[in-house]
């Protein structure tokens, strides 16, 4: 191996013919990039980035690069954020049950391409959206990590993990598939389901509705917050986007399910939750779903969840006319993707309606 003395640190290139990298920092110590480079210019680049940081009095700070962890650093990168309580649970679930227990302990500096594509393919291929949320969250943190210049670049490459695709298609009941869900749920559950279908709700503002959020004629429900489960408690903000916090016009065919619910089920109290636990407080999401579970059964739809509920409100209201406008506010949404994507399906149903039609007529002249 040989060593070129240099005004700042030392260039070596190891019998492998990789070029190594090491400097005697202002602690005193020797200071190496954890990993050798294929170029000298690399090393080089190593060595002055350092040196930049030394002039600039920026050296030492606690990213260090050459001893950081990625946990570390990833707690580091939430507490330096203002985030929404249920955001920042959510991530740091994420990081928890699937990015630090394979990646945690690796120093950042170390972390190539091509451990995190194994780290991603060991995610396995059941859960995209939950796979896809995780992959954002390394690669926000790394994106940092190389603003921060603890990274050269981001090791976060694979392809389009970002996105995900639907299964299947969004299954949308019909109005009379609606009420008849909505018959096979308990008395105090049915508004329920009714509201979720057209009002387009998450199920995370449903479950947070209280009587101060409805209207004196019903005619008005205001969605104003939200309430996760996270590390066995709930916490309540504000709904998903800033375009969640809405007024929503009810439609006057529900109205009536609506005051009957607030008179039959609903303590007087303006805080009183639309659908709480038996002790008032907030409905557990296993507790509402061994309900829906035997309701969805009941109407022959066994794999309907309950947020395509909320699809329904979607499809429902672009039937009716409603604009990409339109439908971005009632359903809460800031870009117009999915207002489109719902638009697109109603069409399609609309099309379906019309070869209906058209097979009535065919059987009268038969």
């Amino acid at each position: 191996m040989t060593a070129r003395r240099r005004s700042f640190g030392r260039i070596r290139q190891e019998r492998s013919g990789r070029y190594s990298a090491a400097y005697i920092g202002p602690d005193g110590k020797l200071h190496k990039p954890g990993r050798t480079y294929v170029h000298e210019t690399d090393a080089e680049a190593w060595l002055a980035a350092e040196r930049r940081k030394i002039d600039l009095g920026t050296w030492g700070a606690v990213e260090r690069s050459d001893g950081v962890t990625l946990r570390a650093y990833a707690e580091r990168w939430i507490d330096q954020r203002s985030l929404r309580a249920r955001t920042k649970a959510h991530y740091e679930s994420m990081l928890k049950r699937l990015i630090l227990p394979d990646l945690g302990d690796a120093k950042i500096v170390t972390i190539t391409p091509a451990r995190v594509r194994q780290w991603h393919a060991d995610l396995g291929a059941d859960h995209p959206t939950r796979n896809a949320h995780a992959y954002a969250l390394l690669h926000a943190i790394c994106a940092t990590a190389v603003q921060d210049e603890v990274l050269d670049a981001n090791p976060c490459r694979v392809r389009a993990a970002m996105q995900t695709k639907r299964k299947r298609d969004v299954d949308v009941l019909t109005p009379a598939q609606v009420d008849r869900l909505a018959a096979k749920m308990p008395p105090h559950l049915h508004a329920s389901v009714v509201m979720a279908a057209w009002l387009g709700l998450r199920w995370g503002e449903t479950s947070e509705l209280r009587r101060k959020d409805v209207s004196a004629d019903a005619s008005v429900l205001r969605v104003r917050r939200a309430v996760t489960y996270r590390a066995g408690q709930f916490i309540v903000g504000e709904p998903k986007t800033t375009a969640g916090i809405r007024d929503v016009a009810v439609p006057p065919h529900i109205r009536p399910v609506i005051k009957a619910h607030l008179k039959d089920h609903v303590a007087a109290e303006p805080d009183a939750l639309l659908f709480p636990m038996p002790d008032g407080h907030h409905m557990h999401g296993d507790n509402y779903r061994t309900h829906w579970e035997k309701a969805r059964a009941a109407i022959g739809k066994p794999t309907l969840r309950v947020h395509d509920l909320r699809h329904v409100g979607a499809v429902l209201a672009a039937q009716s006319g409603a604009t990409t406008a339109e439908l971005m506010h009632r359903l809460g949404h800031t870009t117009p993707q999915m207002a489109l994507r719902y638009q697109h399906v109603a069409e399609g149903r609309d099309a379906e309606i019309a070869e209906r039609l058209s097979k009535l007529v065919a059987g009268e002249n038969k």
